[in-house]
């Protein structure tokens, strides 16, 4: 194994990472000071934006591709987008209904692979494709974006996030890696019912109260996303890569930047973790405690005796997004 720090300071220069650093300069226009947690839970920081609708929550989100993805696999990018989305759904402990897409091309055969992909992730995870918007023609870049709507009881708000509190992860590792890219399928011959049912597991949960917040593991990997779930209320952690479920040949660095078609991060009340944990289980997956969330904004980590500091939330935002005052008084 190679040095600890030497294998941080690797993944904190990831392209992946650059991306998420950057929302700093759109959270500065977009972000302010919210009153309520009702008022919050509809504001950038979340997966999902949450709309307070009666006893409900309206959820919605939107997915951008990146252009080279859609040009290089058109199918994929379809299906990603509507994947991602789903996940940002789940993550806020709700259940998907319908997407919108928009997708701009210059070929029109591989935009009808891309709007194919789309629709067949729709038929597997039970959406209504609702329409969009499309641009077709010589000179068009390969674009794609696609939004979710959705609906959730309770939301698993990365506001929620507090001291105390187990970390925990859940992964589904019955699949395979897309090449040499950090993309782990685990959809691939799996039939949209098993799929839909082991999505539910979470909102489930979060109905009963035995989970307390959740983020999907996205293109920033494993420590990224934990960036950016213990952000919003400047908490820390320190976690033990020993304790990662992850495939038995996939390297640690590979398995640290992966981008899961089902991976989440979890934070919930210790005396949960069993239950939680056997309802994961029962559906396949895979769920470990792997840290205690702190008061302390900093990230460390620890892998066969080795210890060392990935992050300082309050010396070095991540994305920017933060709301202290409101979590003081909450």
């Amino acid at each position: 194994m190679a040095d600890l720090q030497t294998l941080l300071d690797s993944l904190r220069e990831t392209s992946a990472m650059a991306a998420k650093l950057a929302i700093q300069h759109p959270a500065r226009a977009l972000q302010v000071q919210p009153l309520s947690l009702d008022e919050a839970y509809a504001l950038p920081g979340d997966d999902t934006a949450a709309i307070r609708c009666g006893e409900l929550y309206q959820l919605l989100a939107i997915e951008g591709m990146l252009p080279a993805f859609v040009d290089q696999a058109p199918w994929f990018a379809g299906w990603s987008a509507v994947m991602a989305n789903v996940s940002d759904i789940t993550a806020m402990g709700g259940r998907a209904t319908a997407v919108v897409n928009a997708y701009w091309h210059h070929d029109l055969d591989a935009a009808d692979k891309v709007l194919a992909g789309i629709r067949a992730a729709c038929d597997a995870y039970g959406l209504i494709l609702a329409g969009g918007h499309t641009s077709q023609a010589l000179g068009n870049p390969a674009a794609l974006a696609v939004a979710i709507t959705g609906w959730a009881r309770n939301v698993l708000s990365t506001l929620h996030v507090a001291p105390g509190q187990t970390l925990a992860i859940v992964v589904d590792l019955d699949g395979q890696w897309h090449g040499d890219t950090p993309y782990w399928k685990a959809f691939e011959g799996v039939p949209g019912e098993r799929l839909r049912e082991k999505l539910d597991v979470i909102p489930r949960l979060a109905e009963a109260e035995l989970l307390r917040a959740a983020k999907d593991i996205s293109n920033a990997g494993i420590l990224g996303t934990l960036l950016m779930l213990l952000e919003p209320t400047g908490c820390g952690t320190s976690i033990d890569l020993d304790a990662l479920p992850r495939p038995a040949d996939a390297p640690l660095e590979r398995w640290l930047q992966t981008f899961p078609s089902y991976g989440f991060l979890l934070t919930l009340n210790p005396r949960d973790l069993p239950t939680v944990q056997a309802a994961f289980e029962f559906e396949g997956l895979h769920c470990a405690a792997i840290g205690m969330v702190d008061d302390s904004a900093h990230v460390h980590v620890s892998h066969q005796g080795q210890t060392a500091e990935f992050w300082n939330l309050a010396r070095r935002p991540f994305t920017g997004l933060h709301y202290p005052l409101l979590i003081k008084e909450h």
